[in-house]
């Protein structure tokens, strides 16, 4: 722990169908509002799904007409959010050698790919990359440091809040701006994702389409958008009288080197992850006062995850919050959505309730939040991602105090 600089998140920006702002997002979760409708992925009409789309984007002032030609939405959804992230921190505040930027993407320019499909114009291939998001915030933001993206799948954007945080501990950067984006609402990701099984394609209510650990859970709800955290040094932060949202003290990383697409069952590689952010953090699993659960609302994922939080924390023996119930999942969107709700959740001292939880699934020996949300007290909160291709994620945040 000594001879490394501690963080602190000093900046946060979202768009996504829960809300355009933290606070829109926050009363979302709290007041269990879910964003997911019937959405229609193709022009004919002919995949209708529930999803959670973002309605009203409107990305005028942020994007010329003519930088819109060249961006996917995806990217879109990226520069705009990590502007509000850099104008709720005030701005960065070191030189743009000591700035960085880390995204995490699963699925990249996918719908600039479909739409191009037969008919590719000059800007096709950069529209498809990957590292565009982190190109355009990077250009935007005057980072000459470390431009950095990060692919691994639902795991995407909790590990490049990891790795940022590394960056400011080991001297690579002052300053990171981290998230993720992604806008996977295609026909053929939904096509995909429905036929595996993976995707509620039918549901009477929509809204409640996505129930995580729920007994009548039948998969998860796509979600498009994206999240952004500004890192910085602790000292210059509080240097600079910043207000300090959180700060970020511990992440692990791990592979289940199982199955592409499966979990192992026994959660083995999520604990093992959980207890290398803890022992990060200079904390243990008895000090931890709150669970963001990666709670895709999928039998394998779900009753893993379970397995691993109960096993590491003991049956029932901490809150559990799992906001997909509300937010959708965001495939590389979704770790970096969740680091910022687990920021909102340590800075408000409260777990937000996991929505559409009416009948928890015996085999998941979980303390879910429901109904309201629950005080919580200042202590380390972790946050969960556990993704396709066996990748598994967490961070840790805590109170501005520590």
């Amino acid at each position: 722990m000594t001879g490394r600089h501690a963080v602190a998140v000093t900046g946060l920006g979202v768009r996504c169908g829960a809300g355009a702002t933290p606070a829109a997002l926050w009363e979302s979760l709290v007041g269990c509002r879910s964003a997911a409708s019937l959405h229609a992925f193709d022009d004919e009409g002919t995949v209708v799904y529930p999803a959670c789309p973002i309605t009203d984007f409107d990305p005028a002032g942020y994007l010329t007409a003519k930088e819109l030609r060249r961006a996917d939405r995806s990217v879109q959804l990226a520069v705009c959010a990590a502007a509000d992230a850099v104008a709720d921190a005030g701005g960065l505040h070191v030189a743009p050698g000591r700035r960085a930027v880390v995204t995490g993407t699963g699925y990249g320019g996918v719908i600039g790919q479909e739409n191009g499909i037969g008919r590719p114009d000059v800007l096709y291939a950069p529209r498809l990359m990957h590292n565009a998001g982190a190109y355009w915030i990077s250009a935007r933001h005057a980072v000459t440091g470390p431009s950095l993206t990060i692919s691994t799948a639902c795991a995407s954007g909790t590990h490049a809040v990891g790795e940022a945080m590394q960056m400011i501990r080991a001297g690579g950067a002052d300053t990171v701006v981290v998230g993720g984006h992604d806008s996977p609402l295609t026909p053929t990701t939904a096509l995909a994702f429905g036929r595996a099984g993976a995707m509620v394609t039918e549901c009477a209510d929509p809204a409640s389409a996505s129930r995580p650990f729920d007994v009548a859970r039948r998969g998860f709800v796509l979600a498009e958008g994206a999240a952004f955290l500004v890192l910085e040094r602790l000292d210059l932060a509080r240097a600079r009288g910043a207000r300090v949202h959180a700060t970020l003290t511990g992440y692990g990383r791990t592979s289940d080197a199982h199955h592409l697409t499966a979990p192992h069952p026994d959660g083995a590689g999520a604990r093992a992850c959980m207890e290398l952010a803890l022992a990060d953090a200079g904390t243990t699993a008895d000090a931890v006062t709150h669970v963001n659960a990666h709670g895709t609302g999928t039998e394998l994922n779900d009753l893993a995850e379970a397995h691993a939080i109960s096993a590491l924390f003991g049956p029932r023996a901490v809150p559990v919050t799992a906001p997909k119930a509300v937010t959708g999942h965001g495939l590389g969107l979704a770790g970096a959505l969740e680091a910022v709700i687990t920021v909102l959740s340590v800075r408000e001292g409260l777990a937000p309730p996991t929505a559409h939880l009416t009948r928890l699934d015996p085999r998941c020996e979980l303390d879910m939040v429901t109904g309201e949300p629950r005080k919580i007290p200042d202590g380390p909160v972790i946050s969960n991602s556990f993704a396709f291709g066996g990748h598994n994620a967490c961070v840790v945040f805590d109170s501005p105090h520590v």
